[in-house]
């Protein structure tokens, strides 16, 4: 095969680009990352009921209180970086030694 005419990949339909790949692997990678997600969930002690119990709320009380609802937002961010905060630099750590 000559330079001139470069190998041509086959185009991926719409689905994959939108999803990120191909169905069959995004699900496979989904129920993994969802099955390490919910074992950490359960850990602590969050069900999916919480979840969304604590989502309708906060758009209740966004509703109720109008500005309000930042103080609740800011709550959630604070309880959020005490775990993703020190995942991110453990990770950061980790790349940084290679």
């Amino acid at each position: 095969m000559s330079d001139q005419y470069p190998m041509q990949t086959p185009s991926r339909s719409g689905l994959e680009r939108f999803l990120g790949g191909s169905p069959a692997g995004v699900i496979l990678r989904l129920l993994v990352v969802s099955l390490i997600v919910g074992f950490f969930m359960s850990i602590f002690g969050i069900r999916p009921q919480d979840v969304v119990d604590g989502t309708i709320d906060l758009f209740h009380a966004a509703i109720r209180d109008g500005f309000g609802v930042f103080h609740d937002i800011g709550a959630y961010v604070l309880t959020g970086a005490v775990l993703v905060v020190p995942i991110w630099f453990l990770i950061r750590l980790s790349k940084a030694r290679r």
